[in-house]
């Protein structure tokens, strides 16, 4: 969310999820080694070089439409955080008397539930963008405004949970499964720069890297997509 804030989504999630992607698809691969291994990590491979493409598209915009290198480091950082999340997710749902993906849902929503008062308090106090906020500024929001996070919940939640099915089948594994989870990438990406029009009065170059970035996303998730089948 901090990098949103200062890069916009069609930056911090080409950049933060691409690197999760990468980091959490080896992890998850050396704790379960399931699929072609050429196929998926050629898949990373590309998706690495998208990322590359973005981070040069976005360091290109003038001045005044972007924040400088603080939303790349923002990105790149939350990159390395969700990428260490999922070989926990990997190995509770491995070995000997493991958890089913819904018991391993069940203890990451209480784990997301304690942990976001203590890290949310604190992201408040000292914000990366604007002034810092009390827990008082929580309720002055009206109904809808709350209503449209609770739906953000449910959606991501049930996504999550696709995941986790996902990896716990013998065919896919927690590397693939995790890899295309981070196909939402391509879909924030979109609306990035279709919706919100963050890349507004790029040059024509600009224009190149993000197409180059599309072009690599879409075929590093197709060779990440066909690993199981070829495994």
């Amino acid at each position: 969310m901090a990098a949103i804030s200062v890069a916009g989504m069609a930056v911090a999630f080409p950049l933060g999820a691409g690197l999760a992607l990468v980091i959490g698809a080896v992890l998850n691969y050396v704790i379960s080694p399931v699929g072609n291994r050429l196929l998926l990590f050629g898949g990373i491979l590309l998706v690495s070089a998208a990322i590359a493409s973005n981070a040069m598209a976005y360091r290109g915009l003038s001045k005044s439409t972007k924040a400088g290198t603080k939303g790349i480091v923002l990105s790149l950082l939350c990159g390395v955080v969700i990428g260490l999340f999922y070989p926990f997710v990997a190995k509770a749902l491995t070995g000997q008397n493991h958890l089913g993906p819904y018991t391993v849902y069940f203890v990451f929503a209480v784990g997301a539930l304690v942990s976001n008062f203590p890290f949310n308090y604190a992201f408040m106090r000292r914000p990366v963008i604007g002034s810092p906020l009390s827990l008082g500024d929580y309720f002055k929001g009206g109904r809808a405004v709350h209503a449209w996070g609770v739906l953000g919940g449910l959606i991501w939640g049930t996504g999550t949970i696709c995941s986790f099915v996902a990896a716990y089948t013998p065919m896919v594994g927690p590397a693939t499964s995790f890899s295309l989870g981070e196909g939402n990438t391509m879909i924030s990406a979109v609306w990035g720069v279709f919706v919100w029009k963050e890349f507004r009065g790029a040059n024509s170059q600009v224009k190149r890297l993000l197409a180059l970035m599309f072009a690599l996303f879409v075929l590093g998730l197709v060779s990440i997509s066909l690993a199981p089948v070829f495994g």
